[in-house]
């Protein structure tokens, strides 16, 4: 049977723990070992679940592993994108909350060639068409707010998922 055309199947990681800020900035740290141009990663979650956090330890990793001065990385909800230069790499953050209208995403190039540089995407329930190859975030509460979780999903990176399970 040939099974050459067949479509990839989404691999997921287990759940993560990141309750504490400091296991959020250790999964971050580890996951920013993965990083390269080209990535879309979509962060999706509920208000407070951590994709900025998360976002922020991700950044400031970048920016120490590569002897760069460590910069504030505020959530971009009224900017609606922050850019960050780490060396080569050009790093553009969006945060689709405010967009109600999905023709809006044209008119912030997010859908420009992304192949020079890394797209981390807060709120990317609004995107229709979806990059083929994409890293997604899955932040959720459990225990009445207690605790969170990070599940990552791709069907193209398959090495992140399995440094995560």
């Amino acid at each position: 049977m040939d099974l050459t055309n067949q479509m990839p199947i989404a691999t997921k990681s287990s759940k993560i723990d990141i309750s504490l800020e400091k296991n959020t900035e250790s999964i971050s740290k580890k996951f920013s070992n993965f990083i390269k141009k080209g990535d879309a990663i979509f962060f999706y979650g509920e208000i407070g679940v951590g994709k900025t956090t998360f976002i922020k330890h991700l950044i400031n990793n970048l920016q120490k592993k590569n002897k760069l001065k460590i910069t504030e990385v505020p959530s971009p909800t009224f900017n609606i994108v922050n850019e960050y230069k780490i060396n080569e790499i050009v790093i553009n953050h969006y945060d689709l909350f405010k967009i109600k209208d999905p023709k809006e995403l044209y008119n912030i190039g997010i859908f420009e060639d992304n192949s020079e540089m890394v797209t981390l995407v807060e709120w990317p329930e609004i995107i229709s068409n979806k990059p083929k190859k994409i890293i997604e975030l899955y932040f959720s509460y459990e225990d009445d707010f207690q605790r969170r979780n990070l599940e990552i999903f791709s069907e193209h990176r398959k090495e992140i998922i399995d440094e995560f399970k």
